[in-house]
């Protein structure tokens, strides 16, 4: 399946974008060893995008609340059909479908973006100032437009180099190594730390899922996503790294606004994992700061719990006879000591 089409939509997008900043005048040279107009032409096509995908972004919100509030009834199917995953499953399939949820729903904003950074990632590759002329004009592109785009730096690093770039590539893009990598290196620990917060957020809000399958998809957007782009930073373009980072801090910045918009169900709040969890530490907070309070109150009751059999039953003296006789019979015979005393 050929993705030209994806190639020509990220390429228009992008041009409108440069255009509309150089009609504003934002300088197509370099300024601070950055061309301005290139890198808010990246930027405002995440804007672009996210403005496209929003109402699918409400509808995952949306998803994930009414998951949340089958969580109940999830939690029930897991305890009626333990042991038995394929009985589990079918009905869990069949609570999803009749309740109208759909359990993927929160990956798809992510994978209706993968052809953009796909397209992206294919657009910038191809800048090289040495192409022929028909391979500048491919995709809508004109040839001013393209030996524009393939000398534009961000801090004199170029957005078509990359942390890997061969030292031909480089020489290709007149280039230096060094400031490339520190450029790409800094840019991909932002892309990974941006990443991981996004994941973060929306768990904090939501909390964790009861459903082990949810709960795995949950972790492998916490943490197995930020951690692959340490190694698959290495291969994207600064100007894709751009627009990673750029897409994480627009959906860090939506998330908090339709987290408040939508909030998630307050009886889920209180008998999901999180309450749950919370209401069991807070259950077992007394108990340990009880034992911790009151080991230095309860140690004297310890001490005289011991010491009470001992007074009231002198067990020495009344070993010959049953415990109840001597224990009867010390305190009458003590009295009359006492009175003889």
């Amino acid at each position: 399946m050929s993705l030209d089409w994806i190639y020509y939509a990220i390429s228009w997008i992008l041009l409108l974008w440069h255009q509309a900043w150089d009609a504003i005048g934002v300088p197509d040279g370099a300024v601070l060893g950055t061309n301005w107009a290139w890198i808010l032409a990246i930027i405002f096509l995440v804007v672009t995008v996210r403005v496209i995908l929003f109402p699918v972004f409400v509808k995952q919100i949306k998803s994930q609340r009414a998951m949340q509030a089958l969580q109940p009834q999830v939690k029930a199917l897991q305890e009626k059909h333990k042991g038995d995953r394929e009985t589990l499953q079918k009905e869990m399939m069949e609570l999803y479908r009749k309740e109208k949820a759909n359990p993927l729903m929160g990956c798809l904003p992510m994978f209706l973006q993968i052809p953009v950074f796909l397209g992206l990632f294919h657009v910038l590759r191809r800048l090289n100032p040495d192409k022929g002329e028909t391979g500048k004009t491919l995709y809508g592109w004109t040839v001013e437009q393209f030996d524009s785009a393939s000398v534009a730096k961000l801090f004199t690093a170029p957005i078509a180099g990359k942390f890997g770039s061969s030292a031909e590539e480089l020489a290709r893009l007149d280039a230096d190594g060094t400031t490339v990598k520190i450029m790409a290196g800094i840019l991909v620990l932002v892309m990974m730390g941006t990443t991981y917060l996004t994941s973060r957020q929306m768990i904090l809000k939501t909390g964790w899922a009861e459903d082990p399958q949810q709960r795995m998809i949950q972790r492998l957007m916490l943490y197995g996503i930020p951690a692959s782009l340490l190694i698959s930073g290495a291969i994207f373009p600064i100007g894709v790294i751009i627009y990673w980072v750029t897409n994480n801090m627009f959906t860090l910045a939506q998330q908090q606004w339709v987290l408040r918009k939508f909030p998630p169900p307050p009886n889920v709040t209180k008998s999901g994992t999180t309450t749950t969890t919370s209401s069991a530490r807070g259950a077992a907070q007394p108990a340990k700061s009880g034992g911790l309070f009151g080991r230095g109150k309860t140690t004297p009751p310890a001490a005289t719990k011991p010491a009470a059999p001992k007074v009231a039953g002198p067990k020495p003296g009344a070993k010959p006879t049953n415990p109840k006789k001597g224990q009867s019979a010390s305190p009458k015979k003590s009295r009359p000591a006492k009175r003889q005393g």
